[in-house]
């Protein structure tokens, strides 16, 4: 299969491209950066370029079955109204502009979401049927999804990955968190009662190609874990991992006050169920989250 992958040299990106690159599909990954970051290979090219303008990039596009859409810039920054609007640009623009290059007939499009589709969730479970938010992420995601959905007029299968926290090595949100935790300083964030919708890398990979490879499979999917903790458990957990305390919670003033509109974001939480993957026969490798970060943290 010829595969078309924006955002294809991220934390994500690159576990995915890796992993098709190994069974044989031949890749092709756009991304902002001059130079591949990924190592050379016979059925990968790369194009560089600004995916959030139309341009010769499209051109490549047509002649490919699947699309994988991850691009979108990092929402681990101060939310200035400047980069909120680029959070946003990243993410609409290149999928609007990747639809539209897209070839009619039966392809398949995978596009990232994410968790913070269902914005402040509480305590209830937010399977895929549940309603959106309405803070600045879920507004994100929804035109988000909107602008990939556009691809079934086209005659595409598409699916939509609302991911949560990907744990990984070597990058993601664990190489951030892991210097602070050692040091004894990762403590639960404000009250730590909110849920952590978290996914290992590892199942992310394999449920984008059991989505991929699939004959019918469409639809929204939350990409996360069955088991769905609150971030003091995960805090909890990872410091006995790591064989560290965990004693220094960071008030939810601090980020408030030093993160502004982002560190309110991250004193929400959902407690996601993915019910879309289980039910279209996926199994998790890593369902529960000890386990995981054992298998991440542990050399």
């Amino acid at each position: 299969m010829k595969i078309f992958i924006t955002g294809g040299t991220g934390f994500v990106g690159s576990a995915i491209t890796t992993s098709l690159l190994e069974l044989g599909h031949d890749v092709t990954v756009i991304g902002s950066s001059s130079r591949c970051r990924l190592p050379a290979h016979n059925h990968l090219q790369y194009i560089s370029a600004n995916t959030t303008r139309p341009g010769q990039w499209q051109e490549r596009v047509a002649d490919h079955e699947a699309f994988i859409n991850l691009a979108g810039r990092s929402v681990f920054n101060l939310w200035t109204e400047k980069y909120k609007q680029t959070i946003y640009d990243s993410r609409i623009l290149t999928t609007r502009n990747l639809v539209e290059a897209m070839p009619s007939g039966n392809t398949i499009l995978l596009s990232a979401s994410a968790a913070g589709y269902y914005g402040h969730g509480g305590d209830s479970e937010k399977r895929e049927t549940a309603e959106s938010g309405d803070d600045f992420l879920a507004r994100v995601c929804v035109d988000w999804e909107q602008e990939a959905y556009k691809a079934e007029a086209k005659g595409s299968r598409v699916a939509t990955t609302r991911f949560g926290v990907v744990l990984g090595r070597n990058g993601g949100a664990i190489s951030t968190m892991k210097l602070p935790f050692k040091l004894g300083l990762g403590g639960p964030i404000g009250s730590g009662k909110q849920w952590f919708p978290w996914v290992h890398i590892e199942d992310v990979v394999k449920a984008a190609q059991h989505i991929l490879l699939g004959d019918s499979i469409h639809g929204p999917f939350n990409f996360t874990a069955p088991k769905t903790v609150r971030q003091k458990e995960f805090a909890k957990t990872m410091a006995a991992v790591l064989n560290r305390p965990a004693l220094l919670p960071t008030p939810a003033f601090v980020m408030k006050t030093v993160l502004g509109e982002f560190g309110r974001s991250l004193l929400q939480g959902q407690k996601t169920v993915p019910e879309a993957l289980e039910t279209n026969g996926f199994i998790f490798s890593y369902p529960e989250l000890k386990p995981a970060l054992q298998e991440i943290l542990n050399d």
